[in-house]
């Protein structure tokens, strides 16, 4: 499969639920695969989502590849500007079905007995 046949999520200013049911929905889909893109302060979002979707809800996800780098891009102020970038390539193996994590079990409140 090559990498243009990849689904890609690309993190912006939007919720951070929002990219993670993306990829899910994409992990999901018949490729099984995804690219998570992200420039700039977006980074760390695109980490979070990751790791969200690895431990949360594709428990059988794999990150497969990981490119970081920098690109020199067009300012808005009329110049060029570096901007740092990152890719994560996340893998669902053929054939395997996503496993969301269980719900954590809360423990019903202790009552409390004034003393007598």
């Amino acid at each position: 499969m090559s990498k243009k046949d990849l689904s890609t999520v690309f993190i912006g200013k939007k919720e951070l639920l929002n990219y993670v049911l993306a990829t899910v929905m994409n992990l999901n889909s018949d490729l099984a695969e995804v690219t998570i893109k992200a420039r700039g302060a977006a980074i760390s979002m695109a980490v979070d989502v990751a790791e969200i979707v690895r431990r949360r809800y594709v428990r059988n996800a794999v990150i497969e590849e990981v490119k970081i780098g920098t690109e020199l891009l067009d300012s808005h102020r009329g110049g060029k500007s570096n901007v740092s970038f990152i890719e994560i390539h996340l893998l669902r193996p053929p054939g395997e079905i996503s496993t969301p994590a269980p719900a954590p079990v809360k423990e019903p409140p202790k009552e409390h007995h004034p003393s007598k």
